[in-house]
């Protein structure tokens, strides 16, 4: 795709050309993006297994959180922190292989396990493949898409997240009482499936061609991949390419925490802390107990996961719509007041003991404010504000910042939401309010500090975020 540019008034470089995509770039984009599948459906289909777990091992509230809901969390904060050094010396392409690997040596451990250890042993086993992926596969993506279509594709990932969310809910659904008291293992072990079949398609996509030029100087073979990805000036694009490595590379920035990068660590690590601090994954792991606080018996707190699982991929969609449209900046602008919106009602209705019902609509709300907002936002602004010789590494920083707030969440929520000895055990609408002040926050920040990336090269940006 041949890309020409104009000046804007802020000094950007922004795309006019055609904003077609070829059927190959749109192929390979949606083979990477298919970990966030796998990455869903791990992450939230525990909750189908949370309260059947908790009946036969007999944990305790603070072991039933730190080792059975929020260890594959901790293993994916290892993942994410870690992720970003083979991703960036052995290649996206690898590394993505191996995340395949993970996810399936965890699902069949996990639908094993004998008890309580082993069984944290392959979630945590888990996590690191969900830690790695979010670091290798939008960096991938970021890399192989252009201007035009880089929110959308890369926001591919956050669609394949959702869609994995939706059907590990319906798989929850449907598992139930199909292996008696072991119905959960069979939930669980599913996931071996995708995980397998995913490992063998990525094999067949390309490597990055950015990730060729700055770590292999293997110039003929990113001049063929540029090709099928349907970029016609192959020479320009390489070139360009280049003058921005040879650049940061000579600049004396040592590593990621040089001072010069330290303006794109803030806006990584605060977009992925405010992703957390909205309670996403707090609702979405212990979606079918808080429905059962509302009044829902288990059978229909499950089936209503199902409308959590399905308003949010309806939102992802038109939040891929929106993306490369109004820009980021503006989406989660739009997501903030929905947060702010929908987590204040569903306080007041727990407060009020308003019916199960209405606070499903507000817990609905909720889920489609972040799916337009944050959920379509966060991993395509990660992986494109950092530069290309340390892109892997920013979006580790940011994936970690991620997936710390995610575990720390997880964690101490038994001891909050727990009906029976947690904290607020009465009546847990202070965590949403809590929820509801943190978007707030989140909203003047995106005011005040945060820029739009739409429509913009990932060069152009480097030279407009970082200081030359």
């Amino acid at each position: 795709m041949h890309i020409e540019t104009n000046r804007t008034a802020q000094g950007l470089t922004k795309t006019t050309g055609s904003p077609k995509t070829s059927a190959y770039l749109i192929r390979i984009s949606i083979t990477a993006a298919l970990a966030g599948f796998i990455f869903g459906f791990d992450t939230v289909v525990i909750s189908g297994a949370n309260l059947p777990i908790k009946a036969l091992w007999h944990t305790s509230p603070w072991f039933h959180g730190f080792f059975i809901m929020s260890m594959a969390l901790w293993g994916t904060v290892v993942g994410a922190v870690f992720g970003g050094v083979p991703t960036q010396k052995w290649g996206r392409k690898k590394v993505l292989v191996w995340v395949g690997i993970l996810f399936s040596l965890s699902a069949l451990g996990t639908a094993l396990a004998p008890g309580p250890y082993i069984f944290s042993f392959f979630r945590f086993i888990g996590g690191l493949g969900i830690g790695v992926s979010s670091v290798a596969a939008p960096t991938y993506i970021s890399e192989i898409s252009t201007p035009s279509n880089r929110g959308r594709l890369v926001a591919l990932y956050q669609f394949n997240i959702v869609f994995g969310i939706l059907i590990a809910f319906l798989s929850n659904y449907f598992l139930k009482g199909v292996g008696g008291a072991n119905d959960w293992r069979w939930m669980l072990g599913i996931l071996a499936i995708p995980s397998v079949i995913y490992s063998a398609l990525v094999i067949g996509v390309p490597e990055s061609p950015r990730w060729l030029i700055t770590n292999k100087n293997d110039i003929a073979a990113s001049k063929s991949i540029l090709s099928k990805l349907g970029i016609e000036n192959v020479d320009e694009e390489v070139a360009a390419i280049l003058q921005s490595y040879r650049h940061e590379t000579s600049s004396g920035a040592s590593t990621i925490f040089s001072r010069k990068y330290k303006n794109v660590l803030w806006l990584a690590f605060f977009v992925a802390f405010f992703n957390q601090w909205s309670g996403i994954n707090f609702i979405l792991y212990y979606a079918p107990e808080i429905l059962e606080r509302a009044g829902l018996a288990a059978k229909e707190s499950l089936f209503n996961s199902i409308a959590i699982g399905g308003t949010n991929l309806i939102f992802t969609f038109v939040g891929l719509y929106l993306i490369d449209r109004i820009g980021r900046k503006t989406l989660l602008f739009i997501g903030s007041l929905g947060y702010i919106f929908s987590l204040s009602m569903v306080a007041w209705s727990f407060y009020s003991h308003a019916s199960a019902s209405l606070l499903m609509v507000f817990l609905l709300t909720f889920i489609a404010a972040h799916a337009i907002g944050q959920g379509a936002v966060i991993w395509v602004f990660i992986s494109e504000i950092f530069p290309n010789n340390v892109r892997a590494l920013g979006q580790s920083f940011g994936a970690s910042t991620h997936w710390v707030f995610a575990a720390i969440i997880t964690l101490i929520t038994p001891t909050f939401l727990d009906k029976d000895q947690g904290i607020f055990k009465d009546n847990p609408w202070p965590i949403f309010a809590f929820f509801a002040f943190m978007m707030l926050l989140q909203l003047l920040w995106v005011i005040t500090k945060m820029p739009e990336t739409k429509g913009v090269s990932l060069e152009e940006l480097e030279k407009k975020l970082i200081p030359q």
